[in-house]
């Protein structure tokens, strides 16, 4: 049992040294807080500063660069102005001048047009009257073939008339 006690002893004393290692540990680093506690505050004391004085320094220049844009807008605006009304102008200047350029052409087309629609109507007037009267020579004719057949249909066999293209060895 020698043994047993022995390794007792031995982590027990180890448990009690890591104890002691740990405790010594988490006071130091409390200590170690405690004096860095004011180094930590005067670090966010210069921080705060600095960026006050940032913006107070930069606040100047915030102005005068808002100052800045507005005024270059505002003759931007100014030098603008007269050239958009210049080119507005000859926009419509330009406009009016195709208009009065075209209008001779456009009114030439149009009676082009008109002189071309009246000759192709006197030329093609006699061909149409041409066309009509055979229209109705063959109306005429064919009103008088159907009365001729209708008439020699009636004074002959109906099976004939409906089936004229029959011949006689089929109709027996």
């Amino acid at each position: 049992m020698g043994v047993s006690s022995f390794f007792k002893n031995l982590f027990g004393s180890a448990k009690e040294t890591t104890k002691e290692i740990v405790d010594q540990a988490e006071s130091t680093i409390e200590e170690t807080k405690i004096a860095a506690q004011p180094y930590v505050e005067k670090a966010e004391a210069f921080l705060e500063e600095t960026v006050n004085k940032a913006k107070e320094t930069a606040t100047p220049y915030m102005e005068k660069a808002e100052t800045i844009v507005e005024e270059t807008v505002t003759q931007l605006k100014e030098t603008a102005t007269p050239i958009l009304k210049k080119a507005e102008t000859f926009v419509e200047e330009t406009i009016s001048k195709a208009k009065e350029t075209a209008t001779p052409h456009v009114e030439k087309a149009e009676a082009f047009v008109e002189d071309a629609v009246a000759k192709a109507k006197e030329t093609a007037a006699p061909y149409i009257e041409k066309a009509e009267s055979i229209l109705e020579d063959v109306k005429a004719k064919g009103t008088e073939a159907i009365d001729s057949l209708t008439e020699k249909g009636t004074a002959t066999d109906p099976k004939k008339i409906e089936k004229p293209n029959e011949t006689e060895e089929v109709s027996e």
